[in-house]
Parts: structure tokens; sequence; C-alpha cells
């Protein structure tokens, strides 16, 4: 089994690395609030002159994300980039009705939360009243914390019965909520296939996503790369397939697991650091 070098902040990892590609949720903020230090410790990798990254499962595009951090007190200028899978569908997308695979008019069902229509707003979709007549399906949230799997599963029967392609631009399984975790658009997906659907997942683990963020720092030498998340499965396995150093906070989804170590061999993602906190000392 790999070491893991458990490091008290991220001040050592500002010593060893120059681009930081960063998670949100469990890292920085928990959806309501920043971590202790989270805030402070943003801004002092700036000071210490690294590119900062903020690489996010989110389903949202790149903008209300950075509004929300703004929000939370978090330091503007403290990131040089955003990358959502939010944000890398939308000009997929975009992209495709552009070139003609994805046709105008195209009724999109979307799965958000809050009844967000960010995801597809600049798009050419109409909106889908149900599953039933449905071109397109669009996961980008749960709200697991308001509907069991039994409303979403009478939602998008229809649809996966019609084999109608499905997108996830939100692959995690857990999300966190004021009422504790629950499950993800990543779960609604597994959900779909399960049904007969076929989906296309957009973001962390996939190579994608990562490609995307590591353009914007200028495609640099991975060995000076370092991705910080709170997910095994997502954070530290994409980060493990795009080739660079992976650290581990474990403030987040994993805060009450007790096996570290049976979760790393289960996923076969050992990261290369554990972090408490996401704070600079």
């Amino acid at each position: 089994m790999k070491t893991v070098e458990h490091l008290d902040g991220i001040g050592a990892l500002a010593s060893r690395y120059d681009v930081f590609l960063l998670d949100q949720f469990g890292v920085l903020h928990d959806g309501t609030s920043p971590y202790p230090g989270a805030v402070e410790a943003l801004s002092a990798l700036k000071r210490a002159h690294k590119t900062v990254v903020l690489i996010s499962n989110s389903g949202k595009r790149a903008e209300p994300n950075e509004h929300r951090l703004l929000k939370l007190g978090f330091e503007a200028g403290s990131w040089d980039h955003f990358v959502s899978s939010g944000e890398v569908a939308w000009r997929s997308f975009h992209d495709m009705v552009a070139h003609g695979s994805l046709r105008p008019g195209t009724k999109c069902l979307l799965i958000s939360r809050d009844d967000d229509r960010s995801a597809i707003e600049g798009l050419p979709f109409e909106p889908a009243k149900s599953g039933d007549d449905a071109e397109l399906v669009l996961i980008s949230a749960s709200e697991g914390d308001r509907y069991d799997l039994d409303h979403y599963r009478r939602l998008l029967t229809p649809a996966a019965a019609r084999r109608v392609p499905c997108f996830c631009t939100n692959p995690d399984k857990i999300m966190l909520t004021a009422v504790g975790p629950r499950f993800g658009a990543g779960r609604l997906a597994d959900l779909y296939e399960s049904l007969g659907g076929g989906v296309t997942r957009i973001g962390k683990p996939y190579l994608p996503i990562f490609t995307a963020a590591l353009a914007l720092a200028g495609d640099p030498d991975r060995s000076t790369v370092v991705c910080v998340g709170d997910s095994v499965e997502h954070d530290i396995a994409g980060g493990l397939g795009a080739g660079v150093a992976t650290a581990l906070v474990l403030s987040g989804i994993l805060a009450d697991t007790t096996d570290l170590a049976g979760l790393f061999d289960g996923l076969d993602a050992y990261p290369d650091y554990t972090i408490d906190l996401f704070r600079f000392r």
C-alpha cells in the first residue's frame, strides 16, 4: 500500500507545487458557510503567487458559482479560473448545436435544484414538461434533501424507457446539505441507467474537465500541479488520471469515515497527502 503523508495544512503544499486545482464543496465550504481558515488559506495561496483553478462538479455554470463564493466571503481575485462541469457541458451543447448534431428546439428535461435554469440559459432548448415528452435529459443537481428516489424514478422512467440521451453534469453521488449528506446527481444518473437509459457523465473524475482546467492554467508541467478535494472517487481518482499529485481534505463527505485505508484500497486510488482542513498552516 502506498504511504500517504498527513499535513497540518496546505502551506506545506505551497512550497512544493505551483498550480492548485481546488474543489469547492467539502473543501472551501459546506454550501452554507466557509470552513474555518478556508477564506484566509485561499487568499494566502494567491499571495504566494500560485495559480489557482477551482474545479467543481457543479451543474451550474462558472459565473453563478463564483458569485456564491463572493457572497460566502471569499476574496475577489483569490482564484484565477473557475471550471465547473456545468460550464464544460454548456459549451459542449453550444458546439453541438452550432455543428448540427443537436437540433435547436430540443425538448430538455432539466433536473436541478430550486428550479435553477442556469445550466441551459442561452441554449436553444425548450423545457420538457415531463419524461414523456423529453428529447434530452440533463441532470445538473439533486434535491435529495427534499425528495426520495421514488420521486425521481417516476420522473425519469418514461424517458429512460425510450432511451432518451441523458447527460449528468454533477457525477457526485453524495452531496452535503443542511440536513446532512444526501444522494447527489450522480446517484440519479445511476438510477437512469438502471431504468434502461444511457448516461454521459461530465465532471470529475473524467479527464475532459481536468484537461479544461489545466489548459486554463497554461498547460503546466504535471509535476508542478496538485489536485485538492474531499472525494476519493472524484477528486483523487480524477487527479491521478490527469497525472497530477493529489491531496484529500477530510472536512467534507469523509468527515465521519473511520477506515480511509479501506476506502483507498476499494477504489484503488491513493492520495499523496491528507489534510484535516483546508487551512494554510
